[in-house]
């Protein structure tokens, strides 16, 4: 499968890309982000499935987190297609084509209120996140026969 707009392979498309959400905030949560967001996009927009919203506490904490998720992701073969405000460190946005993830100053992230912007999408919750067991299929059950008197 390859993405909506490059051509080349989705970082995940479907349950792929939910996987790696699960990896980003995992690895974001290891770097102390304030207040994760996940906005589900499916059906919002062809930009991306998923918005990764945190804050940090300053230019160098967002900076730090953005290496961190770049280097904790970059093994799985999860990179960035573009990478935007590394350097100043206010408003860091990393494309992974499937899902965008947004890294901003306390600051920058109450003036852009990207969760009003997008109000409209379902916002995922950290159980909506854990992997779910898959369920073993049960042979149907026939109906039960009445005894004979």
């Amino acid at each position: 499968m390859t993405s909506r707009r490059s051509g080349r392979p989705a970082a995940g498309a479907g349950e792929g890309a939910l996987e790696a959400v699960r990896l980003v905030t995992a690895a974001l949560a290891d770097r102390k982000a304030i207040d994760p967001t996940v906005l589900d996009l499916r059906g919002l927009t062809a930009a991306a499935d998923y918005f990764v919203i945190v804050s940090g506490t300053s230019d160098a904490h967002v900076r730090g987190m953005a290496e961190h998720l770049m280097e904790a992701l970059a093994p799985r073969g999860v990179v960035p297609h573009h990478v935007e405000g590394l350097t100043q460190g206010r408003w860091v946005l990393l494309d992974y084509v499937d899902f965008v993830v947004h890294v901003f100053s306390e600051k920058a992230r109450s003036y852009y209120d990207l969760e009003r912007l997008w109000k409209s999408a379902k916002r995922l919750e950290p159980g909506d996140l854990t992997p779910v067991a898959r369920r073993k299929k049960r042979a149907p059950s026939r109906p039960l026969r009445k005894k004979r008197a």
